[in-house]
């Protein structure tokens, strides 16, 4: 439940909920989805729902057995503010990331709703940046919610971006990640949309990282615009190394 990662913006994922709904057009080609259904065939155990939403408290303690500092992707397989994932299970997650404070979590959710509602009942350390995913314009709201949420970073995953996204009121944004859809039925994304978001980011002084074009090769559209890459990230705040005693 817990492994490196091929996401080029995370080093690793920790996935202490796995399953999730569709509920925006971004969802309709979901690799969890696709992921999770293959493992419950390979007859793995923590798959064996498929993609119904079960907690895994058993991986509660996985970060603090990292004791090399490292940037992490919370819960891949799955969405933390899914309305069918109890509070007190959230707050128990949060609380393994303030524990494990040598980490940076990095959790994205597209259910701000939620996320905005829930947000005082947290711990926000200032290893956990929060992100909301927007895919096109119907979902700019979501990007209102979040900065309702008192993170250190807050974060945009525009992906996969569907549309042209206009104007983004980017305050007290921190981190925008843009990228094309891949894998089977992947819609095209076209250059336009990225390098008006590019610009904006450049002009608001935001940290802006291009993910990929997407497609169903991705690796042969690759990831540059204009012949750049970007990876850009946001500054992280200074943490104590873990101490022998984490455990």
């Amino acid at each position: 439940m817990a492994t490196n990662s091929s996401i080029e913006w995370t080093q690793s994922t920790w996935n202490p909920v796995t399953g999730c709904d569709k509920i925006s057009p971004g969802c309709a080609h979901c690799y969890a989805e696709r992921m999770a259904n293959r493992l419950k065939l390979m007859g793995s155990r923590r798959y064996s729902a498929g993609f119904d939403v079960v907690t895994h408290p058993e991986t509660l303690d996985i970060p603090l057995r990292w004791k090399k500092p490292r940037t992490v992707f919370v819960n891949s397989m799955s969405d933390l503010f899914h309305e069918r994932i109890p509070t007190d299970y959230i707050k128990r997650v949060f609380e393994s990331m303030n524990r494990a404070h040598w980490h940076t979590f990095q959790v994205l959710t597209k259910r701000p709703e939620r996320l905005a509602q829930l947000a005082n009942e947290f711990n926000w350390t200032p290893n956990i940046w929060m992100g909301v995913t927007v895919e096109s314009k119907l979902f700019r709201s979501r990007i209102d919610l979040l900065r309702t949420v008192p993170a250190a970073v807050r974060f945009l995953s525009l992906e996969p971006l569907l549309n042209s996204l206009g104007a983004l009121d980017l305050r007290d944004i921190h981190w925008v990640i843009v990228g094309g859809e891949s894998g089977p039925g992947s819609r095209p994304m076209l250059k336009a949309w990225v390098a008006e978001i590019q610009v904006q980011c450049h002009k608001r002084r935001v940290p802006f990282f291009f993910k990929q074009w997407g497609g169903v090769n991705k690796a042969k559209r690759g990831r540059l615009l204009d012949g750049q890459e970007f990876n850009e990230m946001p500054a992280e705040p200074f943490r104590p190394a873990p101490s022998h005693n984490t455990m």
